[in-house]
This record gives C-alpha cells, structure tokens and sequence, in this order.
C-alpha cells in the first residue's frame, strides 16, 4: 500500500524493523510490536527517545498524530530487571554518523608518547543490593556470556592421568592468569577489562563484595559541620590522597583500520600542508580472540572537525582523558552504572625507519578522574610531564602521588608535581588487517569535511560531481561514503539529519532494497532537482584531490551558484553571495 511505512524497534535483542501504516493505532501497533518480540503487551514499555521519554501508551491515536514517521527508531525496554541480550560476535554497529556516540575513537597529532602501563582504580567496597539498570554495550553482554576460559591439551610428559582425567598441566586456565598472559608472543602486560571482571567476581564468593568505584578528587558536598571551602574541610567531605599505580586492565585490546585508504586519505592533509590535524575515529566494538575476553576497536571512517590549531605535546594526556570522560563505559558492576570508558586514541608519527606509524593508546580511570575533577595540568617546558594542581581558595585538590626507584634501587613515593606521564597512559596495539575491509565502500571519493584551506569543498557542487561520476553505480555503492553522508546530515542548504536514518541502516546492513526505497524519497528527489541546478563539472575538467573534477571550481555563470563560503544558493548572473557578500570563487 502506498501509506505502508516502516518502524524500526530497538530492544536488547537487537533491531527489528515493523511494518505499518500512519493511520494504524498505537494499541494496534504495540500488538505487532509484541508478537514480534515474544512479549505480552503488558511486559514492556516503548519510548520514542533512548533516555525514555516519550512513551508510546496503549490508545486509539494514530501514529502519524503521535508524529512518527517512516523510518524512525523506537526503543523498546523490557519491565523489570532487563534480560541479558544476544548479541553476535561482532559487537557492535556502525555509528550513526549525525551525532558522536560512546563508541566513536580518537586520533591526535603526530606525536609520539611514552608507551608504559597506567594506574587503576580501587574496588573494595561490598556491591550495591540494587544494581542500575544499566544498558551495557553490545560487544560487553556477548563477552559476559563467554566462557573465557584457557583450555590447553594433556601434556604427553608431565600429564599422568587419563585421556578424560585433568590435572594442574592441562587443567583449563583462567583469562587473567598473568603467566598465560606474559607468555604470550608478544607478551601482554595489561588484561582484558572482562577478564579482570572475571578476577573480581571469582572465588568462593562470587564476588559478594566487588564492585567498582569511581574516582572523586573532589569535595564532598552537604557537609554542614563546618564552612565551607577555603575556610572549613574535615575528613568526611575531604577527598583521599591519590597514589598513582599502573592500571593492570585496559577497556580495549587492540585498534584495527579496516584498510589502509582511510589512513593515507586522513594523512594526505599533513603531506600537502605540513600542518598537525586531529580527527574522530568511527567504526565498531567486536571481540579480540588474540587475547582472552578481548575487545577490538575497527575503525571504519574518520570524521575531521573544523581546525585552525594543533594540540601541544604535554597536553595530549590530558586530551584524551577529557574525551574519554565525554564518552564513559556502561557497567552493572559500578555504582555509577559507568566505569571507564572504551574511548581510544591513535598518533600518527614518524618512526625510525622513515615510515608513518600509528600507536594507539588510552588514559588510565586515576588519570580520567584528575582531568574531570581539573587537577591535572600539562608542564610546557617538559612534555613527557603533568603536574597536579595545588589546593587553592577556588578549588581543594588532594595530595597526589607516584612510587618510583631511587638510584639504590629503593622504592620511593613521590609528590606528583611533576609527574610523568607514563604513570597515566596504557598503550594498545593499533593493527590493519592482511584482507582489508570496506564498511564504506563506494569507489569514488566525495571530498572530506573542513579542508577548505586548499581547496577541498563540500557543496553541492561537489555534490553534483561525485553524482556525475557515479553514474552507472548501483545507488548503495554511491552513498556507501562516510563523507557524503556527513554532507547530508549537516549541511545547511537541505540538513537531512531527521530522515536520514533508513539511508544509514542500508549502509550499515548493505541492504540494496532498503537503499533504493529511500532513493525515491521526497528528500532525495530535492537534492537530487539541487544538484541539477547548479551542475557538475565534468570529468575532464581539473584535476582535484582524488584526481576528478575540482570541487571547488566555480560553476557557469548562467546556472544557480553555491556560495564556497557560505554554501547560500544565489541567482545566476551575480559575482557576490547575496548572504555573506564574499566573491563568488
């Protein structure tokens, strides 16, 4: 039918997508919503908002007065404690590229970092009796249903028992045995988040009494005993002394790009400027099997913010621990419902050999909560160092320290002021696969966002170019590009930010018939009658950045023009943008 419309439900299980019609109801429609999932009506409540709000009630309304359209996601959260859900082993999805999410990743400029192992938080505290409802991450509820275990084979030497027998040379290990772990080639010196999940929550007790605590530098409020700050402080507001040691778990294991052509397309601004240049790493969560409970970030796309600065060596730890407290870990055990944070950073940099290399890296929790808290500050005349703040009348900050050896070999505690960084940093492996893979895999290169400075622009022009190449492709392969997707969503002219998200599941699924049903939306159809306007330059023309058309070349002075500052759609035959009356090109 020509109303038919579809509904995408998201639920712990996973998507599906519900056939419907803007004039069926809502309590006909949570019906469908129930037979699909195997619930009774009465046993989940359905939001139109993650955070739920908005919640689809049981009535006679129609959905279009509810105003959900064609194409819109709605979450679906089971009454009671929430069921641990399925997932497959890849973890996760890709991002939506209209808003950063938890699982987006870094990358900083090139600079190079001391490569230690960082400090950990404390946990000896007995675990809330109600624990949060906390949605957890994908790849997290598929690894805590793994087993995890280290099974090895019966040793033919030191083995003395039965085939089916087990003894201490065969018996299976588990994944956060440090001598498993050390023996491995290359060693790995911090284990899996999970697997030292595992540790807390083993033995007799099953972790009665584990639970992970956040960091606080700061004052406690709603002490009234005393003034308050600078002129009163006692022991039950003040904030404990905070010894920094190396942090024994990293939240992820290894960083892989899917292909080397996301790196050298993100790299070819620092070849032809000589400038530093950061940008936000996009992709998925899924196992790491080379090592027990495992978690890899693949990176797909790189997202390149507007820039005119570069960031100083000594403030990089600091950078990363301020974009890991952006995008926190969801975990049951913490009291918070948050802990960590799966938020990595890659630096591009020079190497002995002459290459580019990239090294991945996180900052350790104890170094997360210094940044949050404002305690940590970078030395400019030292890079490799931080220094804690001292206390002050606008903020109390407590005595930090770092255990290290003096010269005979004693173990000897320090004041963090200064402090080196290698007490707060984790270093991860950063890898690219033997076959590479394509999550974005159209052939042609729509220009990338924010390299105005030499001439690489985003408009409809551009636009109406990679169209113009693209011709004879299927329509999936020409919007299975992270940067014209980006353009959709954000640019100004015609911002697709609210019906795009069909478009994104297509890409994400490699669905052909979901691609092509959007294709013959309203939206489309504009872009498609904005393009036509102000024309494409042909291939012949000059060269650009991928070696096609220029972008940026002015289009004929008979045709609608797009203003290459502003991006304002002005009438033919003016050299001036009628918005920001700047010169045509």
């Amino acid at each position: 039918m020509a109303d038919t419309i579809i509904i995408r439900v998201q639920s712990p299980d996973g998507m599906k997508k519900i056939s419907s019609t803007k004039r069926e109801t809502a309590a006909a429609f949570l019906k469908k919503v129930a037979k699909e999932f195997g619930f009774n009506s009465n046993r989940f409540s359905l939001y139109v908002n993650r955070n739920k709000t908005g919640e689809i009630l049981s009535q006679n309304k129609s959905l279009s007065l509810l105003k959900i359209k064609h194409g819109d996601m709605l979450f679906l959260f089971p009454s009671g404690s929430p069921s641990s859900s399925s997932s497959s082993s890849s973890g996760g999805e890709v991002m939506d590229t209209a808003a950063p999410h938890s699982s987006s990743t870094s990358s900083l400029p090139s600079t190079s970092f001391s490569s230690s192992s960082s400090a950990s938080s404390s946990f000896l505290t007995p675990r809330p009796q109600s624990a949060p409802q906390i949605q957890e991450d994908n790849i997290d509820q598929y690894l805590t249903k793994q087993d995890g275990k280290i099974y090895r084979n019966r040793d033919a030497q030191l083995c003395r028992h039965g085939a089916l027998g087990k003894c201490v040379h065969c018996v299976p290990l588990e994944p956060f045995d440090e001598d498993y772990l050390n023996h491995l080639d290359p060693p790995v010196k911090h284990m899996s988040f999970h697997a030292y999940l595992r540790k807390l929550t083993g033995g007799s007790d099953k972790g009665k009494f584990a639970a992970l605590e956040n960091i606080s530098c700061k004052i406690k409020s709603g002490c009234e005993g005393h003034p308050p700050w600078p002129e009163g402080i006692c022991t039950k507001c003040q904030p404990s002394a905070l010894t920094l040691n190396r942090q024994k778990y990293r939240h992820v294991d290894n960083i892989m790009f899917e292909n080397h052509t996301i790196a050298d397309r993100f790299l070819d601004f620092w070849r032809k400027t000589g400038s530093q240049r950061v940008g936000y790493l996009y992709g998925r969560y899924t196992e790491h099997k080379d090592i027990p409970l495992g978690i890899r970030a693949e990176v797909a796309a790189i997202y390149e913010p507007p820039q005119d600065s570069h960031f100083l060596s000594a403030e990089e730890c600091i950078t990363a621990g301020f974009f890991q407290n952006q995008h926190s870990n969801a975990c049951k055990l913490s009291r918070d419902g948050l802990f960590g944070s799966k938020f990595v950073t890659v630096v591009a940099t020079g190497g002995p050999d002459n290459q580019v290399h990239f090294e991945g890296y996180q900052v350790s929790n104890q170094c997360m909560a210094l940044v949050r808290d404002e305690c940590l500050l970078p030395c400019k005349d030292a890079p490799e160092l931080g220094y804690a703040k001292e206390s002050g009348p606008e903020q109390y900050v407590p005595d930090v320290f770092f255990k290290d050896k003096d010269k005979f070999g004693n173990d000897v505690t320090f004041l963090a002021r200064p402090l080196p960084v290698e007490y707060l940093i984790i270093d991860i492996t950063t890898t690219f696969p033997k076959d590479p893979q394509f999550t974005f895999s159209s052939a042609q290169r729509f220009p990338i966002e924010n390299r105005e400075i030499f001439g690489e622009t985003q408009n409809f022009h551009s636009l109406a170019t990679y169209l113009s190449l693209c011709a004879s492709t299927s329509f999936l392969d020409i919007v299975s590009d992270f940067h014209l997707l980006l353009f959709l969503v954000t640019n100004e002219v015609m911002p697709l930010r609210d019906s795009i998200g069909l478009l994104l599941d297509a890409v994400k699924t490699s669905d052909e018939d979901l691609a092509d049903a959007w294709k013959k939306s309203e939206q489309w159809a504009t872009i498609e009658q904005l393009c036509g306007t102000v024309g494409g330059q042909p291939s012949s023309g000059p060269a650009g950045f991928d070696g096609t058309a220029d972008p940026s070349a002015p289009p004929s002075s008979s045709a609608v023009w797009s203003c290459v500052h502003c991006t304002f759609m002005n009438q033919p035959g003016t050299e001036h943008c009628e918005m920001c009356r700047l010169p045509r090109s």
